[in-house]
This record gives C-alpha cells, structure tokens and sequence, in this order.
C-alpha cells in the first residue's frame, strides 16, 4: 500500500522515492467523451448543439472521414496530453476481484465518488457506468473496462505536472473511497491470481458484443478484455505531415516503452514466462485491428491512407437509440454503400465513424489526436512516467528529430521483430549488434532534451523531466518492474503471489 515518509516523501519502491508535490488548483480543460454518451447525456456540455448536429450528419463520402481526422490539427500553443491509466480491484481481505452490484461493489464505489467528490453519473439505463465532472466544471471522465478495471481518462493538459496533480486527486479520491468499502487497487499489466472464469462482466452493451466476437478472431481476446491493464498517453499533432511523423516515430519506439513499464510477469498465481503478458495477448487477439501498422512507412501515408485501413477493419455495433446492435465481422465500406446487413438502405453518420475508429486497436492508434497504447498499467510514479516519455519525443522539434534519425532506417522485419521479442525478453531484446535496454537509454536521452526544451515548470521550479527519474532507473539498471516482482516473488514472498496485493496495491 502507499506509504508516507519523512519530509512530504511517498514511498513507490521500486519506482524510487520521488517528492510529494502539493498543486494549486488546476483549470482543466474537457475531456473526449465517446459520442454516444454525449447523445445518452442531455446535460452534456462537451459538445454545442451545432457541433453535435454535425457529428451526427450523415457521411457523404470518404472525404468526410478524411476531414473528420484532419480536423484534429491544432498550432503547438494548444498541443495537449490526456492520460489514461487503468486499475484492478480486489477486494482487501478475500483479495478477489470485485463484482458491479452490492453495498461493496464497483456500482457502490461509483455512487460514493458521486457523494463525496461531485462527480456526475453516465447511465446506460439504469446502470452507471461512468462518471464526469458537473456542467460546466471541466476535468477527465471516470468509466469501467470489461473486467472492472477501474479507469481515470484525463483531460488534455498543458503538461505532465498537471497531469502529476490530476492523477494525485483521482487517487487520492478513491483510496479514500475504497478504504471503507473494504476495495483495493492494484497497478500492474496483467491480473496476477484471477482465473478469466472469476472476473465478474461489467454491465456496458458494447462489451457483450465484443465477448462474443472475441473468440472468433484469436484466443486472447477475452483475457486482453477482463484481464489487462494499461497506461495510455494521447497527443496532438499540428498537420498531416507531423502526425505522420509522430506515428511513425511512435510506433517504432512503441516496444521500447513496452519494455520500459512491463509489469505483467504472473498469471494465475505463477510466472508466466513474460515479462509483458499484456502486451504478447494483444499478439492473437484481432490481427485485423491491432499491430505495427507497417503501412504507415510507406511512400503516400497520411489521413486516407489511415482511413482505408480502418474502412478494412470489422465492424462490432452500430449504436442506435440507446442499444449497441451487434454488427461485428461487417464492413464499414458496405454501410457506407448502404449494404449493411439489418441497416440495408441507412448509411453512417459521423458519429458512427468516431465509433469505429474506438474499435481499432494498433500499437499507436490516429483519431483526432495519436494514442500510445503500448505500455502495461503501473504503480504511482510510472503513471506520470509515460506522459513524459512520450511529450519529451514528440512535442519539441529537435528531439522529434533525434528520434526520427533513430529509428528511420529501421525495417518493417525489425520492427515487427521488436514487437514480438519484447513481450518475452523486454530490455534484453537484442537489436542490430546492441539490446532494447540501449535503445531505451537513447530514446529517454531524447526525451529528457524536449522535455527541457519544453520548459515547463512547477512550482519548484523544476522541469517535466523529474517524472523520467523512475524510467532512467529501470533503464540504467537494466531491471524491469517484471523483473523485481518475479525477484520477490522466489525469495521474500516463497511463491505466494497474494503478497503483491498488499506490496504492489495504490
């Protein structure tokens, strides 16, 4: 559990011993809410009522998905970094998973947030299934993966000391919480005891259509939904050629962070013979929505280049007056053509698209901004670790550059080996005539330089580049958090895995 030292001090153990930070209050901006809950909401202030009258035109042809994209560029004065970081939770005594109903459930912990912090309930039906700030109040939104794991989706801030005191609050709120309801939370990629059988489903429509296309498509599927979590970082991009840029960058460098935050070494009490379990079962979950994006590389790429690969992905639903009607395996191209098999003659909206770009699932995925998804969920300081990372790269030109010089003359065959090995061998990845831990020491050593460039201080003074401090410790030791939990668990712990719920937990 979070432990409180001398002098404003938390410990994070591995993670070293970073200094508590007390933050004015932050204006945040607001957040990406999904369009269905916009629609679901009609106190939704996200949104005019033009704006949400434009997102629900209807597509006329595939230029309209092109400027859907486009219309994401920002100037680099409103570049901005959302995090989102994910959560499970387990009961503190039984240390099993916790269930959505009951006086000591997920429903139960969403309703005392509600009471005691003013957060908003998002229902589908009668069923709350997230949260957000009050109309008019900005900040992130709170919702629930399949599993339950327990999700903060932050709001775009300026930078990573915002986003330090946003995910401070969120914390802070739900230990509270969590402390009476007798819950805990734990940061780690993939759940380390729970057989998939034991994890309770959440009440959201879409992900009943999912668990019943999961299967069809790869064995991994329904342990990516109910027992994996992560740490995700979005950013802006400011043209056609920067986004490109940034994606290609990112994706190359998508295994190193892989490797960086691996935490998922147990399954079901054991080893499981990686490092980074969650990011080998996004391997053989849906080859048709995940992976590398090789085109991305090549001669041509930009927003229709993009938008033809996800007109290729499946569709799972078409959502429609408060139901998720399950349409999975179709084509997008069909229901553009008014072919939809039960919508024949109805053709999408732009809502409809939004929708279908939330279902795609790459390494580093475009909507109207760029997602790094390769990272497994983690402890305190590691949440803040990989907003750094990422902005220190992609959000100052200079080291924009350094990393592009680094990874341009890398081949799909190399980057496609990388995201194989590194699930499996994380820092020890060999690469060329070096290993992955030297790549990561090259691509912190980039990101610490556009970080200082950046100039973003706090309070104290000091730059973005203090959240680095727990990833440059990982990297120089060569020592991932994978690598100190299996260490704990053949010595301290005598193979008893329930130790990482009281070490490891929030």
């Amino acid at each position: 559990m979070l432990s409180w030292a001398t002098g404003g001090e938390f410990e994070l153990g591995i993670y070293a011993t970073l200094p508590f930070r007390s933050c004015p209050a932050i204006r945040l901006l607001p957040c990406e809410v999904p369009s269905h809950l916009s629609r679901n909401e009609p106190g939704y202030s996200g949104m005019s009522t033009r704006e949400q009258a434009a997102e629900s035109a209807r597509i006329e042809s595939r230029d309209d998905l092109v400027r859907w994209i486009a219309a994401g560029e920002k100037p680099k004065s409103e570049w901005r970094i959302g995090t989102e970081h994910e959560k499970f939770v387990f009961r503190t005594v039984s240390l099993a998973p916790v269930p959505y109903g009951g006086p000591d459930g997920i429903r139960a912990l969403m309703d005392e947030l509600i009471a005691r912090y003013r957060w908003v309930a998002i229902k589908e039906d009668d069923k709350v299934i997230a949260l957000k700030r009050p109309d008019g109040e900005k900040g992130g939104t709170i919702s629930l993966e399949p599993g339950g794991q327990f999700e903060l989706s932050g709001a775009p801030l300026d930078n990573v000391h915002e986003t330090d005191a946003e995910t401070d609050e969120h914390l802070r709120e739900v230990l509270d919480v969590g402390e009476d309801l007798a819950i805990g939370f734990l940061g780690v990629g993939f759940s380390p005891k729970w057989r998939l059988d034991e994890i309770p489903q959440m009440p959201k429509k879409r992900y009943k259509v999912m668990t019943r296309y999961m299967p069809s498509v790869g064995s991994r599927g329904l342990d990516m939904m109910y027992r994996t979590a992560t740490v995700q970082v979005n950013l802006d991009f400011g043209s056609e050629a920067d986004m490109v840029k940034k994606l290609r960058v990112s994706l190359a460098l998508q295994p190193i962070a892989t490797a960086l935050f691996a935490a998922s070494p147990f399954m079901e009490g054991r080893p499981n013979g990686f490092q980074s379990l969650r990011s080998e079962i996004w391997r053989d979950t849906d080859r048709q929505r995940t992976g590398m994006l090789p085109f991305a590389f090549e001669d041509g790429m930009g927003y229709e280049r993009y938008v033809e690969y996800a007109l290729d992905v499946p569709m799972y639903f078409v959502y429609r007056n408060g139901n998720y009607i399950d349409v999975a395996g179709s084509s997008f191209r069909d229901f553009m053509a008014g072919r939809l098999r039960g919508f024949e003659g109805e053709f999408p909206t732009i809502d409809d698209w939004a929708d279908h770009l939330t279902t795609l699932f790459p390494e580093v995925r475009l909507k109207r901004f760029l997602e790094m998804r390769g990272a497994d969920g983690g402890r305190w300081g590691t949440i803040t670790a990989l907003p750094a990372f990422w902005a220190g790269i992609l959000y100052d030109g200079a080291a924009l550059d350094q990393a592009w010089q680094m990874v341009r003359d890398w081949t799909a065959e190399e980057r496609g080996k990388l995201r194989t090995d590194v699930p499996k061998l994380a820092l020890a990845t060999p690469f060329r005539s070096t290993s992955v831990r030297d790549l990561a020491r090259q691509a912190l050593h980039i990101s610490r330089l556009g970080l200082k460039n950046r100039r973003r201080v706090n309070a104290m003074s000091e730059d973005e580049t203090i959240y680095l401090a727990p990833l440059e410790r990982i990297a120089g030791e060569g020592r991932t958090v994978s690598d100190d939990l299996l260490q704990r668990y053949a010595g301290p712990w005598r193979q008893n895995i329930d130790h990482i719920f009281e070490e490891f937990a929030f």
